[in-house]
């Protein structure tokens, strides 16, 4: 298990350009299952979640090469299916939910798929049903044994039909929409999910000749196409990094500038931290937060108490709440937290409890943060990283705190973050890894 040593109370300068998107790379890369020609796809993450789904489609058969200007090269012209029953494949894919991924491409163009009940963050229910009740209305049949956590679905060809999504699932929407476009006819997904990742994921595919129209909506008409052939696609700068960068700027009084983040796709987060009073400008496409002493948190019109909660897009995406929340512990005035979407979330406002954070954990889902206006400085303490977003919030702790910190369980920041220890030192942080 590695660890981070942070030395507290640093401010940070300079520029810094953020990561390739994460949870869009996780799609992509499974769409290059639909094809037996060359994807070149550019700006993927090197973090442990991405390379270690690079490693499992590789072993399916996917040759993967490197590109001479960075890109990489994926090729799934043999694919061996029989792969899919072996005990490495159980082992490789049971850790990584971003596999769950390779379901729709090798369903519709294979006629059969298989997968371990996929990992991921500890942070709550994550059910995948959705993904499953889509295969079958598409014409699947899907076989599981609850005594072996193992899904199977078959199908000699896929039917394209109605489908109304229980919930705006991310990846169920993105396995549906690989799986449809090889469907024969129409397939409608409603109530689909929309962000960005979704855009990029339905652009790549139809610059492959699929044909989708309503991107960008939650309304999707998909046309199944005998077959689709190869593309290059740049994956979008990662959005939660971004809005990471910013709270660290606001938490450390650090004067930074995010370099290319691609404005237009970040939705409501701009604003989102404005309203925890954090002064930043936008210049060309970049982000310049200057050094502040201090950031208020407004209210609303009523005078009553600042509400922030995530929601589907174009709501506020769960994966930052974690970073609104640390960051308020050191604004002024208060603000109620509401995590909707998974009940685990918050369970490590704890830690920064226990760093002399003032928060009341009100129930799973909801926390009330009073700020202490940077007046009392939160104080080094050793912690255990318990995910990917709330590990990166306590190095923010520990990065804004008064003395030495120890985070422990690295492993779960590096899935998400590439080199953040590197990227940020080279900024003025003090950040050793162990």
């Amino acid at each position: 298990m590695g660890s981070f040593i942070v030395q507290g109370g640093r401010r940070l300068k300079g520029e810094i350009v953020p990561q390739g998107a994460k949870n869009e790379a996780l799609q992509v890369i499974c769409a290059t299952l639909l094809t037996p020609e060359k994807v070149t796809i550019s700006n993927i993450p090197d973090i442990d979640d991405v390379n270690l789904l690079m490693e499992l489609i590789n072993c399916l058969g996917v040759r993967i090469s490197e590109e001479p200007d960075g890109s990489k090269g994926f090729e799934a012209r043999n694919i061996n299916l029989d792969f899919l029953q072996t005990p490495e494949f159980r082992t490789r894919s049971a850790g990584l939910r971003g596999s769950i991924m390779i379901v729709g491409p090798l369903l519709a163009r294979f006629g059969k798929a298989f997968i371990p009940k996929p990992g991921g963050d500890k942070i709550g229910r994550r059910r995948v049903d959705t993904h499953f009740t889509g295969f079958q209305k598409l014409g699947a049949t899907f076989e599981f044994d609850s005594s072996d956590p193992f899904f199977g679905v078959e199908a000699p060809s896929l039917t394209g039909t109605y489908i109304h999504l229980d919930e705006a699932s991310l990846t169920g929407t993105a396995n549906i929409i690989m799986a449809a476009v090889l469907a024969k006819g129409r397939t409608t997904l409603y109530n689909a999910a929309c962000e960005p990742y979704i855009q990029q994921l339905c652009r790549m595919l139809v610059s492959m000749g699929a044909r989708i129209d309503g991107i960008g909506s939650n309304l999707l008409y998909i046309d199944g196409v005998n077959e689709l052939s190869g593309c290059s696609h740049a994956v979008l700068p990662d959005m939660i990094e971004i809005g990471s960068f910013i709270g660290l700027a606001a938490m450390t009084g650090s004067e930074i500038t995010i370099k290319n983040v691609s404005y237009h796709n970040l939705g409501i987060i701009p604003d989102s931290f404005r309203r925890l009073g954090i002064k930043f400008e936008k210049i060309d496409d970049d982000i310049y937060i200057p050094g502040q002493e201090h950031y208020e948190i407004e209210t609303f019109i009523d005078g009553s108490i600042m509400t922030i909660a995530d929601a589907i897009w174009p709501g506020l995406t769960p994966d930052l709440l974690s970073i609104f929340l640390v960051t308020a512990t050191q604004a002024k005035g208060a603000v109620l937290i509401h995590q909707k979407m998974f009940e685990s979330r918050l369970f490590f406002v704890d830690k920064l409890i226990d760093m002399g954070a003032q928060i009341i954990l009100c129930d799973p889902h909801r926390a009330t943060v009073i700020g202490l206006d940077k007046m009392i400085r939160l104080r080094g303490t050793t912690m255990s990283s318990p995910d990917i977003r709330a590990g990166v919030a306590l190095l923010i702790a520990a990065m804004s705190a008064e003395g030495q910190s120890v985070i422990h369980n690295i492993e779960q920041i590096d899935r998400g973050y590439q080199n953040i220890d590197t990227r940020l030192n080279a900024l003025g942080a003090d950040i050793k890894r162990v």
